[in-house]
């Protein structure tokens, strides 16, 4: 075996579905796959998002979660 993924077309698709999945409690994503977010947002608390992409999607939706990022917008 060379490969991990199925595709390299619907990798960063099937990879934040699986992510997702693992954190349902904690996690939501996006219309589309264009982002994770935390399921329950604070309210009055300003949202700090972070981006990222070229290469290392999904890393920063790894970062999503109580006390860290309120979004990642992972791309490719």
């Amino acid at each position: 075996m060379k490969k991990f993924l199925n595709s390299v077309d619907t990798v960063l698709t099937e990879s934040l579905d699986g992510f997702v999945a693992a954190h349902s409690d904690i996690l939501a994503i996006g219309d589309e796959h264009k982002f994770v977010r935390r399921k329950t947002l604070k309210p009055g608390k300003v949202a700090l998002i972070s981006g990222g992409g070229s290469g290392h999607e999904p890393l920063h939706g790894g970062l999503v979660g109580h006390g860290m990022l309120d979004a990642a917008c992972p791309g490719q």
